[in-house]
Formats: C-alpha cells, sequence, structure tokens
C-alpha cells in the first residue's frame, strides 16, 4: 500500500502544477526588495509574521525551513544573510527552491525527506525554524517537535503555522449539517478518506491544540507569542472564524 506521505508529495505536485497559491515561487523582483530590507513572510494564509518574532538580525544565522519548500520564504531568509536548509518532500517543491536559488545565485542545502522520520541534522544545527502550515498533512506531530528541538541551538527559535481543526469540521461545504467525527482521520475512517479522495486533497489529519501546542511544551520548548488567521476565502473567512494558529517558541539556554 501506498505511504500516505507520499500521497501528499504526489498530491502537492499536482497543486504547483495547477498553479497553488503555496507552491509560486517569488519573483526576481521580490528577492531585489528583500535584499533591500522589504520583505514579509507567512506561517499562515493572510497574516504576515511581526519581524521581532525572527529575533534581530538573520546574518549568519542558520535557518532551516521545515516543510516550506516552493522558493517563497527560503529565498527571502538568504536575501537577509541566512545559512539556509529547506526540508520537503514534494519534488515540485524542491525543484522551485532549486530554480530560485540558481536564478539569485545563493546557496542553500536542498534536501527532500519526509518530516515524520528523524530530521537528517546534527543535534543543535540550526539558530530558527521556520515551519509553515503543514501539520494536517501528518498524523503524529509530537515527535517532529521533539526533532526541532534537538536541532536547535540551546535559544534558538520555532516559528510554526498550525491548523486548529476548524477546517475538518463538516463533511463538505454542500452538507454543513453534518458534522465530523474527531479525530479526523482518513487511514483510519473510509468516509473521510473518501471525502479527501473526492476533492484531491491528499491525505489530511486533524490535531488538537493539546497535541501542537501542549506537543511544543513537551518537548521543552518555551512558547512566547501567538496569533490567529483565517483561511483568507471562503465561510469561515467570511465569518471571520479562526482557523490557524502561529505560535514562536524558544528552545531554552
Amino acid at each position: 500500500m501506498e505511504n500516505y506521505q507520499d500521497i501528499n508529495a504526489s498530491t502537492i505536485d499536482r497543486w504547483v502544477e495547477e498553479g497553488w497559491e503555496w507552491g509560486k515561487p517569488i519573483s526576481h523582483q521580490e528577492y531585489l526588495d528583500a535584499l533591500a530590507g522589504n520583505w514579509k513572510m507567512f506561517l499562515t494564509p493572510t497574516k504576515p509574521v511581526p519581524k521581532e518574532w525572527f529575533g534581530g538580525s538573520l546574518k549568519g544565522k542558520k535557518v532551516l525551513g521545515l516543510a516550506s519548500g516552493g522558493g517563497q520564504q527560503m529565498p527571502i531568509f538568504a536575501a537577509l544573510g541566512a545559512e539556509c536548509a529547506v526540508l520537503d518532500y514534494s519534488p515540485c517543491q524542491i525543484e522551485s527552491e532549486r530554480m530560485v536559488s540558481e536564478r539569485e545565485g545563493y546557496q542553500i542545502r536542498i534536501i527532500r525527506a519526509d518530516m515524520t522520520k528523524p530530521l537528517p541534522f546534527e543535534d543543535g544545527e540550526f539558530d530558527l525554524i521556520f515551519h509553515p502550515v503543514s501539520n494536517c498533512y501528518v498524523r503524529e506531530v509530537k515527535p517532529i517537535f521533539r526533532e526541532c528541538y534537538r536541532v536547535l541551538k540551546p535559544g534558538g527559535i520555532l516559528l510554526s503555522g498550525l491548523d486548529n481543526g476548524v477546517n475538518f469540521f463538516f463533511i463538505d461545504e454542500e452538507h454543513r449539517e453534518k458534522l465530523n467525527f474527531f479525530p479526523f482521520d482518513p487511514l483510519t475512517n473510509p468516509e473521510q478518506r473518501k471525502m479527501l479522495e473526492e476533492e484531491d486533497d491528499g491525505m489530511q489529519f486533524s490535531h488538537t491544540m493539546e497535541e501542537q501546542i501542549g506537543g511544543q511544551l513537551e518537548a521543552g520548548f518555551r512558547l512566547t507569542h501567538l496569533y490567529e488567521d483565517t483561511n483568507g476565502e471562503g465561510t469561515f473567512h467570511e465569518h471571520n472564524i479562526p482557523s490557524f494558529v502561529a505560535t514562536r517558541a524558544v528552545k531554552e539556554k
């Protein structure tokens, strides 16, 4: 049977080829703007990450983009002087990183790997991890936070975008009277899997804040900041219902 992460990699590759918003690399002009100090990055759909979350100058800092392929965030980190590595499981997202780095002439370590497995990095290797919304594509999130803690230096920063589960409430947009049973897990619930397959949504999973924020705390992180965000479109967005949480956590010295 095909691994669910392979299903997700193939699905995201299709989305990128179809023009998925989170698969469009930044332009040359956006890279030049970042070099000039005019930039913003997103962990969630609509709200840019406050610049103070990055902890000051990024020049010379070692930054890991975790499930952050696509040539959107890492080129900006490179423009700001960071030493960058990116890990993603989608070949198309990886190729976008390669394309932008070659176009703009900066160095970046590009690694295709599954973040549900132990990360292929040394203990204490990074100053900052940038981890946009992607946990909804994995079944177990706590091991990811433990690995993030391991590969960060003391005092290192983890910036994460988290799905709060709201998007999994209903069977589909047309039947909002039918609530899903949680956790949303297509590997154990055939009806939920069928729904995802019909919409070409890959394999997605709901997670509680206990798992996600609690998982960061259990790993040893200290939570310093958070904000909520909407989908940017659709019914929940129109009603200003948050679907995502962005968090800033620090590995204590």
